[in-house]
C-alpha cells in the first residue's frame, strides 16, 4: 500500500473520490460486513472489496479494522466517515433547496432548536425571513437538547442551532453568536403562587412540593439541583419530567402543589397560553445565555438572512 502524500492527496481526492465511495463507506460502517454492504447496495462482495481496497490505496492506510465481530473503523476510518456524512447530508440539503426553488421557494432550513426558547419569537423570526427574502423561504423545526442538536449541527443534518452557549465547541468548526440571557423563574397555578408571594423564599419547604423539571442532564434541571444543594436542602424528586415548555405549563397550572422553574421568558408565555403564575422569587443564579450557532464554512445566504431577522427582532423587543 503506497504512503500518504500531502502535496499530491487534495488532488487525488477531487480527481477519483466518488459519491459511491462514500456511501459504500457508510454502508460498512453501518453493517460491519462488506456482505451485507453488498446485498444492500445491490452489489457483489467482488466489487464492493475492490471498491474498499482503492479507497485505502488513495488514503495510504487502512479505514476499516477487520475482526471476528466484524469490521470497525479505525481513527483515519472514523475521520473520513464523518466527513463523507457530512458530504451525504449536504447532498440532501442540495435536493431540498433545488425542490424549494422549483416550488418557487428560495431555499429550505433545518432549524435546531431547544424547546426552551419562546414560540412567538421563533414564529417570528421565520415570518420575517421569509417576507425579506425575493422567495419565499421554508423551515424544518428540529427539537432537541444542545448537545444533540449541536451534533447534528457538525454532521450537517441541521443548518443552524438556537441552543444554549457552550465553550465545548470547535470555533474553527461552528461559530456561536450570543443572543441573550435567561433569568430563572419559579411558576405556579394560581391558588399556589398567591400562597407563596406572601412567605420569604425558603427552598426546603419547596423541595416538600411536587415539581416538574426537564429532562435530567440538561443545563436548568442541574442548576436547580445545584440550588438546593447549596441551600442544605436534597434536590426534589419531579413526579414529572417533561422537555416541552408548554406541557410544563399544564402540569404546573392544573396542580394544587406544583412548581416548576423554567426561564423567564417561557414563564411570560406560559402565564398567557396556561394561566400560570410567575412567583416573585428573585435568584442569584442564571442560565447559560441563548446562542445561535452555524457552520463556520460554506454559509448560505439564506442561513444568514434568518441570522438577520432573529437578530433585528431581539435588538427591537429591547429597544421596544
Amino acid at each position: 500500500m503506497t504512503a500518504f502524500n500531502p502535496d499530491s492527496a487534495l488532488q487525488k481526492l477531487t480527481s477519483r473520490l466518488r459519491i459511491r465511495q462514500l456511501t459504500l463507506l457508510l454502508q460498512i460502517e453501518q453493517h460491519k460486513s462488506l456482505t451485507r454492504a453488498a446485498e444492500h447496495l445491490a452489489s457483489s462482495q467482488p466489487a464492493v472489496t475492490q471498491a474498499l481496497a482503492e479507497l485505502e490505496e488513495l488514503f495510504g492506510m487502512p479505514l476499516f479494522d477487520r475482526s471476528t465481530r466484524g469490521m470497525t473503523p479505525t481513527t483515519l476510518g472514523r475521520i473520513v466517515l464523518g466527513y463523507a456524512r457530512s458530504i451525504v447530508e449536504d447532498l440532501g440539503h442540495l435536493v431540498s433547496d433545488v425542490e424549494a426553488v422549483l416550488a418557487g421557494r428560495a431555499a429550505h432550513i433545518h432549524l435546531g432548536v431547544v424547546p426552551f426558547v419562546p414560540s412567538r419569537l421563533l414564529a417570528a423570526a421565520i415570518e420575517r425571513t421569509r417576507n425579506e427574502g425575493e422567495q419565499r423561504v421554508s423551515v424544518t423545526l428540529h427539537e432537541g437538547t444542545s448537545e444533540q442538536l449541536l451534533s447534528r449541527l457538525q454532521d450537517h443534518t441541521l443548518d443552524l442551532v438556537i441552543g444554549r452557549a457552550s465553550t465545548a465547541m470547535d470555533p474553527a468548526q461552528v461559530s456561536m453568536e450570543i443572543l441573550y440571557r435567561q433569568p430563572p423563574r419559579l411558576i405556579a397555578g394560581r391558588r399556589l403562587a398567591a400562597r407563596l408571594a406572601r412567605v420569604r423564599l425558603d427552598w426546603r419547604r419547596l423541595s416538600e412540593l411536587d415539581w416538574v423539571l426537564g429532562a435530567p442532564h440538561t443545563p436548568i434541571r442541574e442548576q436547580v439541583a445545584s440550588i438546593f444543594l447549596g441551600a442544605g436542602t436534597a434536590p426534589p424528586i419531579p413526579l414529572t419530567e417533561s422537555y416541552s415548555s408548554r406541557l410544563i405549563g399544564e402540569v404546573v397550572a392544573a396542580g394544587e402543589r406544583t412548581v416548576s422553574i423554567v426561564p423567564a421568558d417561557i414563564a411570560e408565555e406560559l402565564v398567557r397560553v396556561t394561566g400560570v403564575l410567575i412567583v416573585p422569587y428573585t435568584f442569584d443564579w442564571s442560565l447559560a445565555p441563548v446562542a445561535l450557532f452555524r457552520r463556520a464554512a460554506g454559509r448560505r445566504p439564506v442561513d444568514q438572512l434568518f441570522a438577520v431577522s432573529l437578530r433585528d427582532l431581539l435588538r427591537e423587543n429591547l429597544v421596544h
